[in-house]
């Protein structure tokens, strides 16, 4: 039997929130908002911290991507990709989209989502040229939209 991977988790601050699946299917680990105080993000983007540190196992990537629920509601979270390297506080970056009012963060809310994937070790090769595809050079919108 195989050894299950770790992520190591280090709360940076006693009230900070271990990341969580709130169901056994969820591919994401909730992130929580680690706060003194409500905090109000608004169009310009927001770093809002988690009071956690994480460190991934080897060959493992780690990524911070939205929730859907805020995403519905105009509130928008920025993908990011935590280095397997970097060992401080997750902050997750937050705004809302210009039509919709400033949200309220408050304490223990959850903000995003932790997802963790293998990593693939491939070496990078300068070549000539490509090999040939249909779509080609065919960029945004050219497979349809």
């Amino acid at each position: 039997m195989s050894e299950t991977a770790v992520l190591r988790v280090r709360r940076l601050r006693p009230e900070a929130r271990l990341p969580e699946r709130a169901t056994p299917g969820s591919t994401g680990y909730d992130l929580y908002a680690c706060l003194d105080e409500d905090l109000v993000v608004g169009q310009e983007p927001t770093a809002v911290p988690t009071g956690i540190a994480v460190e991934a196992p080897p060959g493992y990537d780690v990524q911070v991507r939205p929730r859907s629920g805020l995403s519905l509601k105009g509130v928008q979270v920025t993908f990011g990709t935590i280095d397997s390297d970097y060992r401080g506080e997750l902050l997750v970056t937050m705004y809302v989209l210009p039509y919709r009012e400033p949200h309220v963060v408050r304490p223990g809310d959850r903000i995003a989502q932790l997802v963790v994937g293998r990593t693939a070790d491939v070496a990078v090769k300068e070549v000539g040229g490509l090999s040939a595809t249909r779509r080609g050079a065919g960029g945004h919108g050219s497979t349809g939209s």
